[in-house]
């Protein structure tokens, strides 16, 4: 490892080196895990594998926003897929008397 003088750096020096050791300190273990992960998918692919076979991860598929059912009778731009939980217009139109069916899109 280096030996820095560090009586004959300038203030602006000292404030440089300072930044980049705690740079360095911050991403020291995410240096470390890129660089196992790189070993790690290199001797799999060596073995014919890719490290998702061997580690058995399989990256989720994002679902498609469903297509709304309901649609706010006063609001258009208010509208509920039917899953989840009701939003309040549609529980306070039902208590008014509404039926689903008046709330379809």
């Amino acid at each position: 490892m280096a030996d820095y003088d560090l009586e004959a750096l300038s203030l602006s020096e000292l404030k440089k080196m300072q930044k980049d050791v705690a740079k360095a300190i911050s991403t020291f273990e995410d240096r470390q895990k890129a660089e196992a992960r790189a070993k790690v998918e290199a001797l799999a692919r060596d073995l014919g594998y890719s490290l998702a076979e061997l580690v058995g991860t399989e990256t989720k598929t994002a679902r498609a926003p469903a297509a709304p059912k309901y649609r706010h009778p006063e609001n258009p731009a208010l509208t509920w897929s039917g899953r989840g939980r009701k939003p309040q217009w549609f529980v306070d139109a039902l208590a008014a008397g509404k039926s689903k069916d008046d709330l379809a899109a």
